[in-house]
């Protein structure tokens, strides 16, 4: 597991020989600028550190969303949130040592509504869930679209368990006709997926320290 922050007085003030300094404002914003006020290039590599996104994960250790930098900062300068794996760059000031985040863990346990996923039924989370291959062929096209396994027109909801990834030729052949009919099943029992499908739509390109907590979710 990575390093998490080494901080003092559980803040962060002013900094010198040109570190660059985060505040944690009143507002619950983070403000990243330069200590000694000579340092353009200093203020560019502080928002370099805090763009891009980190992985938050529950008191529980299972995988809730994804954060910006910024968000993740004040979540660990409020001592709501402790650093499980971080990235390249380290921010500082003469208070603090703050290592840029990539997976944070909630120090309080948050309920989630068991039900929150399935309201959500988007062409990008079903192809996600399915792991954008057709659940009729197997192939896996770029040009992938949604089926509803039984129609809509033979009374199919559109619901998780009755919606699929299906390529173009395999959704024109189906028509509107039920999986009997035309000896077309999926090969998987479609049902809603879990979170993780979510933070891997949000951040398509998902970094290398977060996929031990993915797979074991």
């Amino acid at each position: 597991m990575g390093n998490g922050a080494t901080l003092m007085n559980g803040h962060a003030n002013g900094a010198t020989n040109g570190h660059v300094a985060v505040h944690d404002a009143a507002n619950g914003h983070v403000a990243v600028h330069d200590a000694d006020g000579d340092g353009e290039v200093a203020v560019a590599a502080a928002r370099r550190l805090t763009r891009g996104r980190v992985l938050v994960l529950n008191a529980s250790y299972e995988p809730l969303n994804v954060c910006t930098v910024r968000r993740a900062l004040v979540l660990i300068l409020k001592a709501k949130a402790e650093i499980l794996e971080h990235g390249d760059g380290v921010l500082r000031s003469e208070t603090m040592r703050l290592d840029r985040p990539e997976v944070i863990r909630l120090v309080s346990f948050v309920r989630v509504p068991r039900d929150i996923h399935r309201r959500r039924i988007t062409r990008k989370a079903v192809l996600a869930r399915d792991g954008w291959t057709c659940q009729y062929c197997g192939a896996s096209k770029p040009s992938l679209t949604v089926d509803h396994v039984i129609p809509r027109s033979r009374g199919g909801r559109s619901v998780w368990e009755n919606i699929v990834a299906s390529c173009a030729p395999c959704n024109r052949r189906k028509g509107n006709r039920l999986p009997q009919e035309i000896r077309m099943h999926p090969k998987r029992n479609p049902r809603p997926p879990g979170p993780t499908v979510f933070i891997r739509i949000a951040a398509p390109r998902t970094p290398e320290a977060w996929e031990p907590y993915l797979l074991a979710a």
